[in-house]
Parts: C-alpha cells; structure tokens; sequence
C-alpha cells in the first residue's frame, strides 16, 4: 500500500490538520464498532495534538475510547518525562474519558517495582484481555520519530526492532535517555488499521526519505511500520526536504 504523505508549511499546520482527521478518524470507528482504539505516542508533535484535541475534540465521545502507548519511560510515575503523565497534562485530564479505558504502561515505582521485564509482560497481557481477548486492531496508532528512523522504542540494530513475535518488550539499553523503555513492537504495530506519522525538522529529512524508498526496517524502524489500512506521513516542509 502506498503511503499518504501531507506536506505542510510550518508544525502548527501539520498538527491541526492531524487532530481534524483524529476526530473523523475515531467519530467514524465509533459509528461503525461502537468503540475506538488509539495508540499514543509522547514527543512534541504528539503532545501537541492531544492539546489541540482536548482544545476542540469535536463528537468524539471519549467514554468510548480505549487507550495505549506505544512506548513509555521505566522512570518513576511522577516523572515528567513519562509519556503517560505528559498525555494527561495535555488531553486526558480536561475529557470525559474512562479511568478504565485509560491502559499506561508501569512506571518503576508501580506494582512490578523494579522488574521491567515483569511490567512489559504484564502490558502484553493487557492487551490481549482488551476487548475480544486478542490483541486489538487498533484503529489508531500515532507515532513520533528520531532524527535516525526510531519509532516507539524501537531503534535501529536493536533486538526490539528486529522482534517478530512479542507485542511488547523491555529496552535495557535505549540509546536515547533514559535507557530503560517498555515498548511495542512492530508485528503489534502493524496489525493497527491507521498508522500516522507526525514530524517535522530538517534532522528528520533522512530518515523520512529512508522510509519512502523502501529501507530496511534494520536500519531505518521507521520504514517497517505500516497501518492495514491507511499509512500517512504528516510533515512540515522541512522534514520532507529529501522527498
């Protein structure tokens, strides 16, 4: 399937237009199954569109929205570098969502303590008890990207890019701090109907590039994530330089 790829003059563009299709997106997974499932990613383009959501989210009724992270610090909960606390500055606590919809990965101070490897089985398990008990297609996954093709946790040459069976891992030694991340993995992300891509910043140019002419997931783990549905590329002018 070939990728949709929205080029865009600044950032502020790029993120209105995301949260436009965000509320049509999961409006309309709702009329069809009732609820909508989403995968939240951190990072600056991210958190900006939560913040544009919890701004105007139009008929999004956010009691039926279940949702995940892809990826997520193994810090304590109260860290401000937590994906989870960030989303919730910035969406989740000014909607109506249910508490029991909301599935954050562990933190290091949670019920596994300090077992990273206990707290990502523990979300593999969550995960598959979502729903009808397998792992979810979700309707939604959003995703950020490094500068070198990172998507989620997933970097290159790492033992959690190249995973082809668990949906979720431990990242011991992230080369990007803090070096311990539970993560999804690409087979989890690739069963989603909707992959987006949000970036923006000349330092993405290559990598960008790297995914759009068909690079090794190895090398760029940008260029192995793809929705069932839908693929979209959302840039700013500066990002997609090397297109």
């Amino acid at each position: 399937m070939i990728p949709e790829t929205l080029v865009f003059d600044d950032k502020n563009d790029l993120v209105a237009t995301a949260a436009n299709r965000f509320v049509d997106l999961v409006t309309r997974a709702q009329t069809e199954r009732g609820v909508a499932s989403v995968v939240l990613t951190g990072g600056s383009n991210g958190i900006a569109i939560l913040r544009a959501l919890a701004a105007d989210s139009g008929d999004i009724d956010w009691s039926r929205v279940e949702l995940f992270w892809g990826d997520d610090r193994f810090v304590p909960a109260d860290d401000p570098e937590r994906n989870h606390g960030q989303a919730r500055d910035a969406l989740l606590d000014h909607v109506p969502v249910d508490p029991d919809r909301i599935h954050p990965m562990a933190a290091s101070d949670g019920e596994f303590g300090d077992d990273i490897e206990a707290a990502a089985a523990a979300y593999a398990t969550v995960l598959g008890h979502v729903g009808t008990g397998q792992v979810p297609h979700f309707d939604l996954h959003l995703l950020g990207m490094g500068g070198e093709g990172h998507i989620n946790s997933l970097f290159p040459h790492t033992a959690a890019t190249a995973e082809t069976e668990k949906t979720v891992v431990a990242v011991e030694e992230s080369p990007k701090p803090p070096p311990r991340r539970i993560t999804l993995t690409l087979p989890v992300v690739n069963r989603s109907k909707a992959v987006w891509f949000l970036v923006a910043g000349d330092d993405k140019a290559e990598a960008v590039a790297a995914a759009h002419t068909g690079a090794s997931a190895a090398d760029w783990p940008c260029a192995g994530a793809h929705g069932t549905d839908e693929t979209v590329w959302f840039l700013d002018r500066a990002a997609a330089a090397n297109l």
